[in-house]
């Protein structure tokens, strides 16, 4: 909602009237209900968990000039009754989450400091974290520039700690993460072409290699369509990576494709297949390292139910979403999963080793069938239900526990 501060002045008849200051105030209410039967095929210990957690966010948007806009968010995460180790983006309960200065430099440019969200492309190496309780963001200064059909960032920052207390979420410094990001829009934003260059460094780095400093240079470019009834839609997507690790020297890579199509003139059903591939390290006693890094990808990467993450993976992934009536999406999803490399092991999603590959030859993981339900109960809100389960290949048999996940999650989602 904008609530109008001051009123505007009349003006010279030669010039026009300048905006008048408004705030805009806004938030999100989310509770959500989450129950896992062999959490990580049985890593965690816990045979049922069943648990709720909460997310509250507000936030002050005051446009206090044509050229000035300052933006305050607070977030709460919440959790209760779950009997597992704790993940870090579960709990955070009162902390800021944005507090940034945007000023309008003129001719398209921007600076914006201060504490803010990143989010590029299709979220794969820089996401806000969204699926998970708590959202990422990150401390730093960003330069925007945009003309028509252009749109340029160039960032320098550092990601904020998700800690569990009350204002205590500090500047990750172990951490940095800087680039250059441009997009092409063509055919009025239907499509268009990403181009960028990601730098990032983590103090401690840990592989199936092992641990040490890591600086890593990213350079990619995608290729996009959004769907529209009766269309082909694409998302593809290529990265390149080089730097250090420790005393070695760092070359991976990705390959990312999404193609689909959209059914008829009203545009009610798509059919989509996903097909992915991330390096993986050729041997593990070399110093050099070949194992993709995706950095801050979206929170549920493959699904809200996978605790594996894009690192050393191949993944074939259709899907099909249909829109039944006014007021109800459903998506019926089915990943299958295999390592890359039969050298390297199995990462999750922020990048951690979840399972060695030393002591298996195998290359199948598993695969994942899902549906998620989407209802729109008012303007404002939606109810979403999500029910899937894991079945584990020999990969995951040869390394450990190996039992089926079973996953249903259903949450409301308000905002105002």
């Amino acid at each position: 909602m904008a609530l109008l501060l001051v009123g505007a002045s009349h003006a010279p008849a030669q010039a026009p009237a300048p905006t008048p200051p408004r705030l805009d105030v806004g938030g999100e209410v989310r509770p959500f209900f989450e129950a896992f039967r062999n959490e990580e095929w049985g890593d965690t210990g816990v045979r049922d968990d069943r648990y709720g957690l909460l997310r509250l966010m507000v936030r002050a948007d005051a446009h206090v000039s044509d050229r000035l806009r300052v933006k305050v968010e607070l977030k709460s995460g919440l959790i209760g009754g779950r009997e597992g180790p704790a993940r870090v983006p579960d709990e955070d309960q009162l902390d800021l989450h944005q507090a940034f200065a945007d000023v309008r430099l003129g001719r398209g440019w921007a600076v914006i400091v201060g504490r803010q969200e990143l989010a590029y492309g299709s979220s794969r190496l820089v996401a806000v974290r969204e699926g998970p309780n708590v959202r990422q963001s990150f401390d730093g200064v960003r330069l925007a520039w945009a003309s028509a059909g252009w749109q340029v960032d160039a960032f320098w920052t550092r990601p904020v700690e998700t800690d569990p207390g009350v204002f205590d979420d500090g500047t990750n410094d172990a951490r940095g993460l800087w680039g250059v990001y441009a997009v092409r829009h063509r055919n009025r934003g239907r499509s268009g072409v990403d181009a960028y260059y990601l730098g990032a460094r983590r103090r401690i780095a840990g592989y199936e290699q092992g641990r040490g400093r890591e600086r890593r240079h990213s350079v990619g470019t995608r290729w996009w369509r959004r769907p529209g009834p009766g269309a082909l839609d694409y998302n593809f997507e290529g990265v390149w990576q080089g730097g250090s690790f420790g005393a070695g020297r760092i070359r991976a890579w990705t390959v990312a494709s999404d193609t689909g199509y959209t059914f008829g003139a009203d545009g009610l059903v798509r059919a989509g297949l996903r097909a992915d591939v991330t390096s993986g390290d050729a041997d593990p006693r070399d110093p050099d390292l070949q194992t993709f890094n995706a950095m801050y990808p979206k929170g549920a990467y493959f699904g809200l139910i996978a605790p594996t993450g894009p690192s050393n993976h191949r993944d074939v992934h259709p899907q099909v979403t249909a829109r039944i009536g006014p007021r109800i999406e459903a998506t019926l999803d089915w990943l299958v999963l295999w390592r890359h490399s039969l050298r390297d092991g199995l990462y999750d999603i922020p990048g951690a080793l979840l399972r060695a590959g030393a002591t298996s030859d195998t290359r199948f993981v598993g695969h994942q069938p899902g549906l998620e339900v989407t209802v729109d109960l008012a303007p404002r809100t939606t109810a979403t239900f999500n029910v899937a389960t894991f079945v584990p290949g020999p990969f995951l048999r040869d390394t450990g526990h190996a039992r089926h996940i079973g996953y249903f999650a259903s949450w409301v989602t308000y905002r105002f």
